[in-house]
């Protein structure tokens, strides 16, 4: 085993491999239910959005443990997939919500067509990637991005990520007027038990995470192995003790979205009338609709798969000598048999998740990492009311951790030449205020092109980062996200 992961000469071990897997889990396991939630939009009681989010639930699972085996046995390295957030959204909105809004005005709509209408998109989006990663031309692009872009999507993405954490648990709230604000912990009412008590478990999951992320910063200042893991499992016992609950495990329902799985996930891609109704004007507004939904996912989730690489392998110390990720061709090919796999079963796009940094953080460097979180999402198959028992409280301050660990990187940003610094910083910022890795690398490399060009600083090597900002002017103008 230590031979075929290459855990010695990484720099490893087997017990650091399996609490990074087993970290890299806690921290993703959320989108076991969040998926599903995700793809029906909590639109339940719609007639046919109940059998979505049951095929959806199962498909999320083997998708993520297809996905993350490939990173652990071809790729060899600590990163693990599933239904990338903000893709399962978008789904939501181009084929689900349509179909739901017909149902609510009184009209003829059918969600579970328009459901396997978008799973015909993401099939084709993810053969485009197959072929793309197959050629070499992922890899090719991948490289070809500026050097400044390189350094700030690690930065940017852990901004991301820690933004996740904080609202994950509420410690940012939405406001109408200045969009985001802190937990209102100064608003709670005391002075009645019902209000208080409604007040104190309003506040507390943001509260203890807090503390969470205090408990993991000090473990790691005292170079505590499985820092983030210990953190996550502490703050889960704080969680409960103080908010005085019970896990609750629903373990008669277990074996209940499996025949919706069957009846309308997994044999969804090959019926023909999916095929019709990826293409019609009553499902997703006709073939120009379709042509830029696919070239939507693939862009988001080729940047997304890009700029995740970059980070974690950073944050790894898994970079070549020119700054790009060991095996990044490989890394690509598994993130597109994953996308594929995953419409096959059911479910929107596959990527390789950011919360692998997570892992990462906690000593991971080879594909046992992955191997472990792929077993423990195997496990959930048949045992999923257990995931639930890590509450969000809990993963959210490794979430936040990680962040405060990939920040590092911006420090090697040249920040004295505006061609490198405005490019590197629009990166960094607009990846967590658009709610998107691909949004980010996007308008940075935009940012470049026009400065490189307006500059007389252009030349052949920058053809590459011409075209990814040209498409992404497109996917900006014509598409959403």
């Amino acid at each position: 085993m230590d031979k075929f992961f290459k855990i010695s000469e990484r720099g490893s071990n087997v017990k650091t491999e399996i609490i990074a897997g087993l970290t890299t889990f806690f921290a993703m396991a959320y989108i076991i239910i969040v998926n599903p939630n995700q793809i029906v939009g909590f639109s339940f009681g719609v007639p046919g959005v109940d059998a979505v989010w049951n095929a959806v639930y199962i498909a999320t699972i083997i998708a993520s443990v297809i996905g993350t085996l490939l990173f652990a046995f071809y790729a060899k390295l600590p990163f693990a997939q599933s239904c990338g957030m903000g893709l399962n959204s978008f789904f939501f909105t181009s084929f689900v919500l349509p179909q739901v809004i017909k149902i609510g005005n009184g009209e003829a709509g059918d969600v579970v067509k328009g459901y396997q209408a978008g799973l015909v998109i993401i099939l084709i989006s993810g053969l485009i990637f197959l072929i793309l990663s197959a050629t070499g031309a992922r890899e090719y692009i991948a490289k070809a991005m500026p050097d400044c872009i390189k350094k700030s999507i690690p930065a940017g993405i852990g901004l991301f990520i820690a933004f996740i954490g904080f609202q994950n648990v509420g410690i940012i709230q939405a406001n109408q007027y200045t969009l985001v604000q802190f937990v209102k912990l100064n608003g709670a009412t005391w002075y009645q038990w019902d209000e208080a008590l409604q007040s104190y478990v309003g506040v507390a999951p943001a509260v203890i995470a807090l503390l969470g992320f205090i408990i993991i910063a000090i473990l790691s200042k005292l170079k505590v192995k499985g820092a983030v893991l210990i953190g996550i499992l502490a703050t889960s016992v704080i969680f409960y003790l103080a908010t005085w609950t019970v896990p609750s495990l629903a373990l008669g329902e277990i074996l209940t979205p499996f025949k919706d799985f069957a009846d309308i996930g997994i044999t969804a891609v090959f019926t023909a009338d999916s095929w019709k109704n990826a293409f019609s004007p009553e499902m997703v507004g006709g073939i120009f609709s379709a042509i830029m939904l696919i070239v939507t996912f693939c862009l988001v989730d080729m940047f997304d798969t890009i700029g995740t690489l970059y980070g974690t392998a950073s944050e790894a110390d898994m970079l070549d000598e020119n700054g790009d990720p060991i095996d990044v061709d490989k890394a690509m090919t598994c993130d597109s048999v994953a996308t594929v796999s995953g419409s096959i079963l059911g479910t929107s796009t596959v990527t390789t998740f950011v919360e692998s940094a997570a892992g990462v953080a906690a000593g991971g460097k080879t594909g046992l990492t992955s191997l472990v979180t792929a077993i423990c999402f195997a496990v959930c198959l048949f045992l999923a009311p257990f995931a639930s028992i890590i509450p969000s409280a809990a993963t959210a301050p490794a979430l936040i951790f990680v962040g405060v660990l990939m920040l590092k990187n911006f420090a090697k940003v040249d920040m004295t030449d505006m061609r490198n610094a405005v490019p590197a910083f629009l990166t960094l910022i607009m990846m967590p205020l658009t709610y998107s890795i691909a949004n980010g690398i996007g308008i940075g490399s935009i940012a470049y092109v026009l400065i490189t060009l307006f500059t007389g600083k252009f030349s052949k090597k920058d053809i590459a980062v011409t075209v990814i900002a040209l498409l992404f002017v497109a996917k900006f103008i014509f598409g959403t996200m």
